[in-house]
């Protein structure tokens, strides 16, 4: 018998587990003791489009790390605010089908979202900046009617009385470029809880992956990282108090440093503001910038099915049945980097964040490492696991095609600093 998608969520729900125990939740015990490890999941779908397959997927991972706790833990009465890539893409020339890896998958989600309801969470919010035209075309807003999740409103108006009802702004210590800025509520609002499910897909950025993936929760027009010098040198008026002194400068200094010191892709051609050397320093600082006032509870990137391409309408999906999870988002995306084909090393967002002490190492061989099973943690290797090649236009050096991977050799030992 099959059962409809209602009758299904209906039988997963009644599943064991739902009456909670404590007033408390948290991440289970090992992944609280080890903050630092990344851990990956190998999941069991055999068709990037079977629904049910994929929420069984999330519910059961959510189910194993999302636990009751005894005090201290976060209380049930928190928000809980989510921040999949809703990213979606229609278009004339391709079926929507071919363009669903555009962003975090639904039904997994949906199934995260299930499995944190059993542990009688109640109060869900969602938060994403861009494309408000295509929230709908892959079911997020059907899924938040469902399950009962706030979404912001994308569009701002910085006056009161409506800016203090809707947006969070925060100090950023030690900013390149930013001195403030602004997020949706309930971003960094007392009593709340960030569970960030992004997307393994290809981007002007190399992989958008989770520190790429929180950018969507900053207020228009401060949310436009990736536009250069433009948005620095030049910002709109309601920018312009909340920038640094000299940022313009800054930027350019701390890019001509990094290039005389020889640090690969400097020396890319230039392609438009995204895809240039002096963006990609830009885009890594800003977010850096962003990074530095915020707390999220899990990252996680979902890569059940994979994606190369620009991460827009140019790409294409692929089956790779992983899913990566830590409490550190920058190891977190350096194992992504490197099964998806790249080297960390040559990205410029993640060797920068070590110079400016985000993180301690860019060297993905020096990640703690776990397999998630049903049994629990597993130790292996970054070898253990399948690479695939989710080539992207990132910074592509004269020869290269349009769509690469940014993978030659690192001497991390040489670049320890």
């Amino acid at each position: 018998m099959t059962l409809t998608r209602r009758e299904l969520l209906g039988a997963l729900a009644a599943a064991p587990g739902c009456a909670a125990s404590t007033p408390y939740f948290g991440l289970h015990d090992f992944i609280e003791r080890h903050p630092k490890a990344v851990f990956i999941r190998r999941t069991r779908v055999p068709h990037k489009m079977d629904r049910e397959a994929k929420l069984r997927e999330g519910l059961a991972l959510a189910r194993q790390i999302f636990v009751p706790k005894a005090e201290p833990g976060v209380p049930l009465t928190h928000r809980i605010l989510l921040k999949p890539n809703i990213t979606s893409v229609r278009s004339r020339n391709r079926p929507d089908e071919e363009n669903w890896g555009t962003g975090t998958d639904p039904d997994f989600y949906e199934g995260l979202i299930l499995g944190l309801k059993e542990l009688g969470l109640r109060r869900f919010y969602s938060v994403e900046t861009n494309l408000y035209h295509a929230w709908h075309y892959r079911g997020f807003m059907e899924i938040h009617e469902r399950h009962g999740v706030e979404m912001n409103e994308p569009e701002q108006n910085y006056r009161p009385p409506r800016a203090a009802r809707e947006i969070v702004w925060s100090k950023v210590p030690d900013g390149v470029v930013f001195e403030r800025i602004p997020h949706h509520w309930p971003v960094n609002a007392p009593d709340t809880w960030l569970l960030n499910i992004a997307k393994w897909k290809g981007h002007s950025m190399c992989l958008t992956q989770s520190v790429k993936n929180e950018q969507g929760l900053v207020c228009l027009p401060f949310i436009r990282f990736c536009a250069g010098m433009r948005m620095v040198a030049n910002v709109p008026d309601v920018m312009k108090p909340h920038m640094c002194r000299e940022a313009a400068e800054r930027v350019q200094r701390y890019f001509e440093n990094h290039r005389r010191m020889g640090f690969r892709r400097y020396e890319a051609r230039e392609e438009g503001n995204k895809v240039s050397p002096l963006a990609q320093e830009i885009w890594a600082h800003k977010t850096l910038d962003n990074q530095s006032v915020l707390k999220t509870g899990l990252a996680m990137i979902e890569g059940i099915y994979g994606r190369d391409g620009d991460g827009f309408e140019f790409g294409n999906d692929y089956l790779t049945n992983l899913v990566m999870f830590s409490r550190d988002k920058f190891r977190l995306d350096l194992i992504g980097l490197w099964l998806g084909g790249h080297e960390p090393g040559n990205v410029y967002l993640y060797r920068i964040a070590k110079e400016r002490g985000f993180s301690d190492t860019f060297n993905p061989w020096e990640v703690d490492l776990y397999e998630w099973t049903d049994a629990g943690p597993v130790p292996r290797k970054l070898t253990d696991f399948p690479r695939h090649e989710l080539k992207s236009i990132y910074l592509r050096m004269p020869g290269e095609p349009l769509l690469h991977l940014a993978n030659e050799p690192v001497d991390y030992e040489r670049l320890k600093f």
